[in-house]
C-alpha cells in the first residue's frame, strides 16, 4: 500500500473518532474518544505539514484532558430519595428509559411492586439513577441498579452503596442479568458466589 494512502487512512481514522464521539451518551466516553481522535488527527496534521490544524487538535486534546480531570475531581451532590412503588415519577422514568434498561439488563422487567425500596438517585435536582431492592434480614437484594447514561462513572454506585451501609445493611446482592453489567459489578467490588449471586460487603 502506498505511503500516501496509509497517511490518509490515519487522517480518516482520526476524523471518524471525533465524529463518533458525538454519538456517545456518556460524557466521559465522549471526552475519551474525542481525545483519541484528536491525538490521531494531531499526528496526521504534523505529517502533512498542516500546522494550524495540528494546533487546533492539540488544543482539543488539552481541553478534553481538562474536563476529564474536572469530572474526576468534582464533588457530586448526590441524594437518595425514597419513592412509593406507584409513584408517577418512578413510572415515568422506567418508561422513559425502558429501552436503555433493556439494553443494560437483557430480559429484566423491573417491577416496583415487588420492591421494599424504590429509590430515585439525584445529582443536585437531576435524576441520575434508579434502585429497586428487596430486604432480607440485613441484606439488600438489588432488583434494579440503573444509572442514567451521563452518570456512568461509578461514583453514583459508590454513593448508593454508602447510603445503604449507613442505613445498617450488611450486604448488597444481585442475581439478575450480568452480561452487560459485569464490569460495573467488578469495579464496585462485588464478588460472585458459587450460585452465581454477586455480593458486596458493606
Amino acid at each position: 500500500m502506498p505511503e500516501r494512502t496509509l497517511i490518509e487512512i490515519v487522517g480518516y481514522i482520526g476524523s471518524a473518532l471525533v465524529l463518533i464521539s458525538f454519538l456517545m451518551t456518556s460524557v466521559v466516553k465522549l471526552r475519551l474518544v474525542n481525545m483519541a481522535g484528536g491525538i490521531i488527527s494531531f499526528v496526521y496534521s504534523l505529517i502533512i505539514g498542516a500546522y494550524p490544524l495540528a494546533f487546533m487538535n492539540i488544543a482539543l486534546v488539552l481541553i478534553n484532558l481538562f474536563f476529564l480531570w474536572k469530572i474526576k475531581h468534582s464533588k457530586k451532590d448526590y441524594r437518595l430519595v425514597e419513592l412509593e412503588p406507584e409513584s408517577k415519577v418512578l413510572a415515568y422514568l422506567l418508561e422513559e428509559y425502558k429501552e436503555d434498561i433493556a439494553a443494560c439488563f437483557p430480559g429484566l422487567k423491573p417491577e416496583p411492586q415487588e420492591a421494599d425500596h424504590c429509590c430515585l438517585l439525584l445529582n443536585e435536582d437531576t435524576p441520575a439513577g434508579l434502585v429497586l431492592a428487596k430486604e432480607e434480614d440485613r441484606d439488600l437484594h438489588l432488583l434494579l441498579d440503573y444509572s442514567l447514561p451521563k452518570f456512568r462513572d461509578f461514583s453514583l454506585g459508590s454513593f448508593m452503596a454508602e447510603s445503604f451501609r449507613e442505613r445498617g445493611y450488611a450486604r448488597l446482592c444481585y442475581s439478575g442479568p450480568d452480561e452487560n453489567h459485569r464490569k460495573y459489578l467488578e469495579k464496585m467490588q462485588f464478588q460472585q458466589d458459587k450460585d452465581g449471586v454477586w455480593i458486596k460487603q458493606l
